[in-house]
């Protein structure tokens, strides 16, 4: 029986996986290092970043504050003094809870992760609000290329400190980019803005020893898949059935692999039930086949948002991994 890394690199290089890589089973993520996320439920908090969220006891997750009162980057053509670039704790101390924990996996097992949010679209409109920034790319694309441009070299020091710390297998980064029907930008725009970014940030974290890219945006973005592949991305995790996830396969298996296929929303509610899951992982499962697919909840970590889902589809993918394999 191959380990769970082995049977990654097996499915994602067109080999030959005895089962089906189940969900997020061959990531150990990283999730102490001091990077700045912070999370608090029924609370209202601003980050290191100055961005205010709130997070309502009775919603599921977190969402950035705009408006007049909130907003930190009120005027594009002002953010150098608008946006103040928080430091990078580098401190042994800080890092030692991270270091312990990576340096309790077994990497022959699974890859110890990196885990990165949020990306540098998520920036732009947590910084500005979603309206404004679509506005920026088309207003004043000179000022959203210096903005882009300075959270690229943050993230650039980063990733160095990750690696050093950590000696990170893989990396796990956040960056949505698109709603369920289509991209935000179009793939014009977004290669112009994001593109040579991207290549920088993960030829970086490839260069200090990283062997796998896994990017999450759930959504649809199957127009910027081509993107994707040059960017350095070895799988995009998210992918929603909205995107025609056999065709891409067919089209660019063994250049990208796509994990996801089980909309959260479609499977993980409040009266979701064990017979819903096992429907939707079967079709998942019979319609992608089992090269460069990975069947996995759309949600960006390893877990639900209603207790028992993710641990269901879990079962599930083994109950399909039997029939299968």
């Amino acid at each position: 029986m191959l380990t769970k890394r082995q049977n990654l690199l097996e499915t994602i290089k067109g080999g030959n996986p005895d089962r089906f890589v189940n969900q997020y089973e061959f990531l150990n993520l990283i999730m102490e290092a001091p990077l700045g996320l912070e999370m608090y439920y029924g609370k209202t908090w601003k980050d290191i970043w100055g961005i205010t969220w709130n997070w309502p006891e009775d919603q599921i997750g977190w969402f950035p504050v705009h408006g007049e009162e909130h907003t930190v980057l009120k005027d594009i053509t002002q953010w150098k003094e608008q946006v103040k670039i928080p430091p990078i704790e580098t401190s042994d101390e800080a890092w030692a809870p991270a270091i312990a924990h990576a340096n309790s996996v077994d990497r022959n097992e699974e890859f110890v992760a990196g885990f990165f949010v949020p990306g540098l679209f998520e920036m732009t409109h947590l910084l500005m609000g979603m309206e404004n920034a679509l506005t920026a790319f088309y207003e004043e694309p000179e000022a959203m290329h210096e903005l882009i441009e300075a959270l690229t070299q943050r993230e650039l020091e980063c990733a160095k400190v990750i690696c050093e710390k950590i000696h990170v297998d893989a990396m796990f980064h956040h960056d949505d980019w698109g709603s369920q029907i289509n991209s935000f930008l179009s793939p014009e725009m977004f290669k112009e803005f994001f593109v040579p970014y991207y290549k920088r940030i993960y030829a970086c974290y490839k260069a200090n020893g990283v062997e796998l890219i896994v990017h999450h945006s759930d959504c649809y973005a199957a127009n910027l898949v081509p993107f994707m592949i040059e960017m350095g991305i070895d799988i995009w995790q998210g992918v929603m059935n909205t995107n025609n996830i056999p065709e891409l396969i067919k089209q660019y298996g063994g250049q990208i692999s796509f994990m996801g296929g089980l909309h959260s929303g479609l499977v993980d509610f409040p009266a979701w039930t064990p017979e819903n899951c096992a429907k939707h992982v079967e079709e998942a499962c019979k319609a992608n086949g089992k090269k460069y697919f990975i069947p996995c909840l759309t949600s960006g970590q390893p877990l639900s948002a209603f207790p028992g889902a993710y641990d269901e589809v879990s079962k599930q993918i083994d109950r399909m991994s039997k029939q299968m394999f």
